[in-house]
C-alpha cells in the first residue's frame, strides 16, 4: 500500500485504497470496513499523495507530515482527532513548528490527524514514505 493509491473522497467518511480503474471511473476499497464502493466523476477524489499544508515559506507534501508523525509516535496512532482545538493545534505545531496558520484551520489539522490515525490502524509503515525533490513534483 503507497499514498499514490490512497483517497480522500468527498461526503464519504474515512480513506479508501484505489482497487482498480473502470471504465466510468474507480472501484474502491475502504480501509476501515474493506467495503468497495465504485467511485465516478461526480466524486471530488483527493489523493493524499498530492495533498500540501501551507508553511508560511513553502508547502509541505501531506505524506512529509506523515512520515513525521509516524516517527514522533512510532507509528502508532496519535491523539485523537475529536480532543480540543487546543490539543489539536499544539500537537501540530510540534510536527509542523513552521506551518501558516492563517492558511491551515483547526478542520485542516483535524483531518490530517484523523487520517494519520486511519493509516495507522492498518499498520501502514510510515517510514517507506520517500520524500520527492520539488523539481520532480512541478
Amino acid at each position: 500500500m503507497t499514498l499514490d493509491k490512497i483517497v480522500a473522497i468527498t461526503g464519504k467518511p474515512g480513506l479508501y485504497e484505489i482497487v482498480s480503474q473502470t471504465k466510468g471511473g474507480l472501484l474502491v476499497q475502504s480501509l476501515i470496513d474493506k467495503k468497495r464502493i465504485p467511485v465516478n466523476a461526480m466524486h471530488n477524489v483527493s489523493v493524499l499523495n498530492d495533498i500540501a499544508i501551507y508553511t508560511y515559506e513553502d508547502e509541505i507534501p501531506l505524506r512529509n507530515i506523515f512520515k513525521i508523525i509516524g516517527k514522533k509516535q512510532n507509528n502508532t496512532e496519535a491523539l485523537h482527532h475529536k480532543e480540543s482545538n487546543d490539543k489539536l493545534i499544539a500537537f501540530f505545531k510540534e510536527v509542523l513548528p513552521d506551518y501558516d496558520e492563517e492558511r491551515v484551520y483547526t478542520s485542516n489539522i483535524k483531518k490530517v490527524v484523523q487520517w494519520y490515525n486511519i493509516l495507522a490502524s492498518v499498520k501502514f509503515d510510515f517510514s517507506s514514505i520517500v520524500e520527492e525533490s520539488d523539481e520532480e513534483e512541478e
